[in-house]
């Protein structure tokens, strides 16, 4: 590929990227959804995260491991906990992160 054609291929995808996710926002109020599918659609994204996510917390070093040796699920597990008390997504984040960090260097 030429840098000419790499250069309209980013343009292209950056100005499909803003288009599909602006569209939403330039909508408005313009657009309303029924509450029926509202409600329905109130728990689909940590449903759809939890199905990208879950898989990976799942295998350790190539092998599907529920166990306490599994640092990634026992970190996803403490972060979860946490969320769930306090409703703190950046506070999860650092959790999750620093159990799975401490376990990886204190422990193994």
């Amino acid at each position: 590929m030429s840098h000419t054609e790499i250069w309209i291929a980013l343009s292209g995808m950056a100005i499909v990227t803003v288009i599909t996710r602006a569209l939403f926002l330039m909508a408005g109020e313009h657009v309303t959804v029924p509450d029926r599918l509202q409600r329905a659609l109130r728990y689909a994204p940590a449903a759809a995260l939890a199905a990208i996510i879950l898989p990976d917390l799942m295998t350790w070093q190539g092998h599907f491991t529920v166990a306490l040796s599994n640092y990634k699920l026992v970190a996803g597990v403490v972060a979860t906990v946490f969320y769930l008390v306090t409703r703190r997504m950046v506070g999860m984040i650092a959790v999750g992160m620093a159990v799975y960090t401490g376990l990886r260097l204190f422990v193994g």
